[in-house]
């Protein structure tokens, strides 16, 4: 079979998944906190016809370059991109919004289990567990521990500040403190897992740091602050994500036209023997 055959083979799987990656951004477009993500291609392996060599000056002959035939392409990463989305205002007092880097702390299980989040959807259960609304899991303090307000039933009201502190007043009028939102920095935030429903999970490149020792108060050591009342839209651009859909589609348009080219080719060499 022709080279060409299995490097444009190569080309259509992988633009394949370029569009993929460009259709789950177009389909989060609106979903809250959704970072957006690329796809780079590399070259992946070349036949060599024949090596260079160094120029002769005895002979006054100078030196040939290598002659190398390029089998095919691959996707080289997938990448996402943290950049900060825009702000939308709720007037929902649990809706809470990162401004800045950082990641909220989810737990199913009081603390051993730890999820990321920068979608700061939250409220209170019955019970007054300050909990993420799609999911129910808790949502972990600086300390790493579950915030809960006691006697919810009895609680006048409550407010969540922009360091993250949440307060109430009970039914005796006095303002108490039920904890304060923790943030998860990270040193290298594009090497944590993508788990579903806007959650991340901790992997082994994400940070060099024990996992305990990464969560603090919002406003130190690099994190960002709150915003209240509001949440961090999609950073998809479809401005973008709709010419990349058009490059990607004529990328892939040219590769099933050299298969079909190679396959024309290869008819005329059996047409040969008639």
């Amino acid at each position: 079979m022709m080279r060409s055959m299995f490097a444009a083979v190569s080309a259509l799987r992988n633009h394949q998944t370029r569009m993929d990656v460009i259709c789950n951004k177009i389909a989060n477009v609106n979903t809250v906190a959704f970072k957006s993500s690329r796809v780079t291609f590399q070259d992946v392996f070349y036949q060599t016809l024949s090596g260079g060599s160094a120029s002769d000056s005895a002979n006054n002959r100078g030196g040939i370059n290598p002659r190398q035939v390029g089998v095919g392409m691959a996707v080289n990463s997938i990448d996402t991109n943290f950049t900060q989305g825009n702000v939308e205002p709720t007037g929902v007092p649990t809706d809470v919004m990162i401004q800045g880097d950082g990641f909220f702390v989810l737990s199913p299980d009081g603390g051993t289990t730890k999820y990321y989040t920068r979608a700061g959807v939250f409220g209170f259960d019955a019970e007054g567990n300050l909990i993420n609304k799609s999911n129910g899991m808790f949502v972990l303090d600086s300390g790493g521990n579950p915030i809960k307000i006691d006697n919810f039933s009895e609680v006048e009201s409550f407010k969540i500040s922009g360091d993250g502190t949440v307060t109430y007043i009970d039914a005796s009028g006095q303002q108490n403190d039920a904890g304060q939102i923790g943030l998860a920095k990270f040193a290298n935030p594009e090497g944590l897992l993508k788990v579903g429903e806007n959650l991340y999970q901790f992997d082994v490149n994400a940070d060099s740091q024990d996992e305990d020792s990464l969560i603090g108060a919002p406003g130190e050591e690099g994190r960002g602050t709150l915003v209240p009342g509001s949440l961090e839209m999609s950073n998809v651009d479809l401005a973008k994500e709709f010419t990349d859909m058009i490059i990607t589609q004529r990328g892939y348009q040219a590769n099933a036209r050299t298969i079909t080219t190679a396959d024309e080719m290869l008819q005329e060499l059996v047409n040969l023997k008639r």
